[in-house]
């Protein structure tokens, strides 16, 4: 008896686990920004630049202990954006 093949194997889309980041999330609140991470909050920073790089180097920190993380900014539509992952991206981050 033949067998029956419902799917090519060649053709099978690879499926990559979703990675578990400690992330960070910088976002504007009215005239300052906020710095969003495990349920807590810090701020205010007078500048996006100023949150941004507070919490880059304190991921960069955590990343050197073996985390993986990542700092998010906020757009303008509320989408937030990837802006800086430990391992791949340079530090001090050019913002």
């Amino acid at each position: 008896m033949p067998r029956l093949r419902d799917r090519d194997p060649a053709r099978a889309p690879v499926v990559m686990p979703a990675q578990a980041y400690l992330e960070y999330l910088v976002q504007r609140r009215e005239d300052v920004w906020f710095i969003e991470y495990g349920g807590e909050e810090y701020g205010p920073y007078s500048s996006s630049r100023e949150a941004m790089l507070f919490a880059v180097d304190v991921a960069l920190k955590l990343g050197e202990r073996g985390k993986d993380t990542r700092v998010r900014l906020m757009d303008s539509t509320g989408q937030p954006c990837s802006s800086w992952i430990y391992g791949v991206d340079c530090y001090p981050p050019r913002l």
